[in-house]
């Protein structure tokens, strides 16, 4: 039991710290896209952290992609095949198309660009860009995911890992 017990709170250590070299390495890439396109940095951390497992994920490894921003049929950059929550006509999971990148930087580039520009996310930039639940909020009211706790899982990370401060810079 103890063993057990041991290898959980190691596991548990093990992932705020690599979510903390992720915020390190990150952060100043997201205040950089804050100040280019308006996006709010906790929310661009926040999201990067939970599409992409903090970096680690074996779709981000491979793809680079950090948003989890599928294809669309504008797109003309690389692209990878990926199994995620689209069917066909029985219902069965297939595989979508989702947007590859040489590198993480262009990743954010590509995100700040894809929300800011899609008509689908413009209220989002009436709101207060210190209101990161607002934004959590939004984001999922739009669609960026379909998963009915986005919001509340964004709002998690930016307040476990005070995300927030990030926008003040």
């Amino acid at each position: 039991m103890k063993l057990i017990l041991i290898f959980s709170l190691l596991a548990s250590m093990n992932s705020v710290d690599y979510r903390l070299n992720y915020i390190e390495e990150h952060k100043d890439l997201a205040v950089i896209e804050m100040h280019r396109k308006g996006i709010p940095a906790s929310i661009k951390l926040a999201q990067a952290i939970l599409e992409s497992d903090s970096g680690t994920s074996q779709f981000s490894l491979e793809s680079h992609n950090h948003f989890g921003i599928k294809c669309k049929k504008y797109w003309r950059g690389e692209k990878v095949m990926h199994i995620d929550d689209d069917t066909d006509a029985n219902g069965d999971l297939t595989e979508s198309c989702f947007r590859a990148y040489e590198d993480v930087f262009h990743s954010y580039v590509d995100h700040s660009n894809f929300v800011a520009h899609s008509d689908n996310y413009r209220p989002l930039f009436d709101l207060d860009p210190q209101d990161y639940k607002a934004w959590a909020r939004g984001l999922q009211e739009q669609g960026y995911a379909t998963d009915p706790k986005y919001a509340e899982k964004l709002i998690a990370i930016i307040e476990k890992h005070q995300l927030y401060e990030y926008d003040r810079l």
